[in-house]
């Protein structure tokens, strides 16, 4: 079996030992994903923008596996403020709705208050 870890750079995988990405027997899993930049380690303010930025970070991840959003099977949402879950609706039915993964949400606090949303996904590699 061979395991392929991915890193996005994030200081926070260093820090707390963990891979954005692992590809292991045709399946990828995405570690839970905030809104941060990794590249610069910044967060835009509000549940939308940083959305947006969960979703490329994701991107990113998928496609260094050799996926993409299409191949999604599985996704979870995490955030501190359920009544602010609908407002990103669209980004997600955007992302995700051609796949319609298996998804739940989760209310609950995250690492920094910063973090308006966590996303983790799940998807097979594909045939071929």
């Amino acid at each position: 079996m061979t395991i392929r870890r991915i890193t996005s750079g994030s200081e926070f995988e260093a820090r707390i030992g963990y891979s954005r990405a692992v590809v292991v027997d045709g399946w990828v899993f995405v570690s839970g994903t905030t809104g941060f930049d990794y590249t610069g380690m910044t967060i835009e303010d509000g549940i939308v923008a940083q959305t947006r930025q969960c979703l490329s970070n994701i991107d990113a991840a998928l496609a260094e596996a050799g996926a993409g959003f299409s191949e999604v099977v599985r996704v979870r949402y995490v955030v501190p403020d359920a009544t602010e879950f609908e407002s990103v609706w669209p980004l997600l039915q955007a992302a995700f709705g051609a796949a319609a993964p298996a998804a739940m949400m989760i209310s609950a606090d995250l690492a920094d208050e910063r973090m308006k949303i966590e996303i983790e996904v799940t998807a097979r590699l594909p045939a071929g």
